[in-house]
């Protein structure tokens, strides 16, 4: 019984991580496009799914501490799925609980892959706004204010793209 309420969860668990998933394939397109508000709400829907994962996930603990007091074992330990499959002896069961944990473990190794892609964007950007901004007001070493001559370097420093005292 406990076992068909964790199965139940797990399903539960990938079918928010799929969400998780199309929501990190729209954030890409919108760092692409820099659809800025289309990306604040994505980001806000992937909250929302993030809570969900987190209730699922404290619901599969809670399933497996069943399952543990189904079999007898009284331990307040969190298993992992691998570690709860070595006491499923029913080979069906542990079928398909190993089954569940490879897809759950693909989907996730899926998502960090296209979250780290969706970082490196995010970088990129940041960078080439940060060079463009540069660009227009000069270069950080350069004094906003005015300088006695006695101490401005002559020709040392780069100008930025709009020269503000010509």
């Amino acid at each position: 019984m406990a076992l068909t309420e964790l199965f139940n969860v797990l399903d539960q668990l990938d079918a928010a991580h799929q969400t998780m998933l199309r929501w990190g394939k729209s954030k890409r397109t919108a760092i692409m496009n820099n659809q800025v508000s289309e990306l604040i709400q994505i980001n806000n829907q992937e909250s929302k799914v993030l809570k969900e994962i987190l209730r699922l996930e404290e619901e599969r603990i809670n399933c497996c501490h069943l399952f543990l007091q189904a079999k007898g074992i009284k331990s307040a330990l969190n298993l992992n799925l691998t570690e709860l499959s070595r006491l499923v002896f029913d080979p069906k069961d542990k079928e398909v609980l190993l089954g569940k944990q490879q897809q759950l473990a693909n989907l996730l190794s899926e998502l960090k892959t296209l979250n780290d892609m969706n970082q490196t964007l995010v970088e990129q950007s940041l960078q080439f706004l940060d060079y463009s901004m540069n660009l227009f007001n000069g270069f950080p070493d350069q004094e906003v204010t005015y300088q006695p001559p006695a101490g401005k370097q002559v020709g040392g420093s780069r100008i930025g793209m709009f020269d503000t005292r010509a």
